[in-house]
């Protein structure tokens, strides 16, 4: 493929690189906003990223970015960006992973996507995700989500249609929700950072459900200052440059948080990998274990069935139309709710003890890897049995969960390929406050070892003519 020219089309630059241009005047968010959804026309029938594009409307809001006069503080001016479908963009109906998981056209925006049109953003669509974002893959009745690095493998879940999008340079960043892991199994599957802000860093709350007060708000980028931007223009905050840390002490740990549950060699490789570039950095990488107790994982799947009882109850959702999984996953949820085993007290005291590992063994940081193993096969999820998509789920992605439960800030970030192809990553897990302290470190990694910031392939423009 040949080596991309920015001048013919901004398919393929940074966030960053497309608001400096359009607050510059050197490029307009309208022909960068049409480059996108050109290239969306062209290559989402291979990935299947998108519920619903938003062609004409995207470029007259566009059109609307040409006509400020304050472009210079946007610090999104102009951005392509997706939504995830479960959160509400004016006009469009909110979608929830499938037609019978839908919610009626939404009159206002939810407050996160408020605040990305504040920022300059403009939103070309919303992404795919499975239904009420229950599971760790991305499809339904009416399309497979792939993983650009490699069709045949799901780019995970639930916020899979938004990292497929990232990693095919549908979109330069993509919004994402994370309730047990669903923005860093996403960013890990297809090679992405993923951030899932700490409990009260981002608005959060979902219509009917936020999990329990499990789910966060965050974004999936191809560079930590992509992620950075992405991040702030969330929070509220205004986007300032990431510092590289002073010396850190960091807890490097390969427990699962799922018993009988290991990573394999790959993704144990990638945390020797992050290891040494800790060393590299200048900072000391300590093995330390949390203690995951077994009632944590037992809450913690009570929980997730919980939240699935609570929205369909409160969401008013026909049990009927919905998918078999659902249906069972739902009406196991309302007897774990009967039986009084989920527990804000649990949640408190799994929090309380995450806080105390980092002062007990005088740590800054936690690193563990991302998953356990490579992301399963692009398939028709949706119409498999409930236990086999519970088994599949917690079995490759064991480690995003518990920092859920304690309400911490926790990244992924990629550090190479396992042998497959496909990238493999860790996960940095921070006390509470610490979602800067995680994207600089992640940052040092970058520049460390710099990764892919597609897949191979990816995006498919075409070549300038000569």
């Amino acid at each position: 493929m040949a080596v991309q020219d920015i001048t013919a089309t901004w398919v393929g630059a940074t966030a960053k690189q497309i608001a400096r241009a359009v607050r510059r005047g050197d490029a307009s968010a309208t022909q960068v906003v049409a480059d996108h959804l050109d290239h969306i026309a062209r290559a989402d029938r291979e990935v299947s990223a998108f519920r619903v594009v938003r062609g004409g409307e995207a470029i007259v809001e566009a059109e609307k970015v040409d006509e400020q006069d304050d472009l210079a503080n946007l610090p999104l001016a102009g951005v392509p960006v997706a939504v995830k479908e479960n959160t509400a963009v004016a006009g469009l109906p909110t979608w929830n992973g499938s037609a019978a998981a839908r919610s009626p056209v939404a009159e206002e925006d939810h407050e996160i996507v408020r605040r990305l049109r504040g920022a300059g953003a403009v939103i070309v669509g919303v992404t795919r995700m499975p239904e009420l974002g229950l599971f760790a893959y991305t499809d339904d009745d009416t399309a497979v989500t792939r993983n650009p690095w490699q069709p045949d493998r799901t780019p995970g879940g639930s916020s899979g249609g938004a990292a497929a999008a990232v990693a095919a340079g549908l979109v330069p960043i993509a919004h994402g929700n994370d309730g047990l892991g669903s923005i860093r199994i996403p960013a890990a599957c297809c090679g992405l950072v993923g951030l899932k802000p700490g409990r009260g860093v981002v608005p959060c709350q979902l219509g009917a459900d936020d999990w329990f007060g499990l789910t966060e708000q965050g974004m999936l980028a191809s560079t930590v200052a992509d992620a950075a931007l992405g991040f702030a223009v969330l929070a509220g905050r205004r986007p300032d440059k990431l510092v590289p840390p002073q010396r850190l002490r960091v807890a490097v740990s390969l427990r699962s948080p799922v018993t009988g549950v290991r990573p394999d060699q790959p993704n144990r490789d990638a945390v020797a990998a992050a290891s040494r570039l800790l060393a590299a950095a200048g900072h000391d990488a300590i093995s330390a274990d949390p203690v995951y107790p077994t009632s944590l994982g037992l809450r913690a799947i009570a929980t997730w069935l919980a939240a699935a009882a609570r929205e369909v109850r409160t969401a008013g959702l026909d049990k009927r139309s919905l998918q078999a999984r659902t249906r069972r996953h739902a009406a196991v949820g309302e007897w774990v709710e009967r039986r009084g085993y989920v527990r804000e007290s649990d949640r408190a005291a799994w929090r309380e003890r995450s806080i105390d590992f980092f002062t007990d063994n005088a740590v800054d940081l936690l690193l563990t890897p991302a998953l356990a193993a490579s992301p399963p096969a692009a398939t028709g999820w949706s119409t498999r049995s409930w236990p086999a998509n519970v088994s599949a789920s917690i079995r490759y992605a064991p480690y995003a969960a518990p920092w859920n439960i304690a309400g911490l800030p926790a990244l992924v970030v990629p550090v190479g390929l396992r042998p497959d192809g496909l990238p493999v990553a860790v996960q940095l897990v921070g006390p509470p406050g610490s979602e800067l302290l995680l994207l600089a470190v992640a940052g040092q990694f970058e520049m460390e070892s710099p990764w892919p910031r597609h897949a191979p392939g990816w995006p498919r423009v075409p070549t300038p003519a000569t």
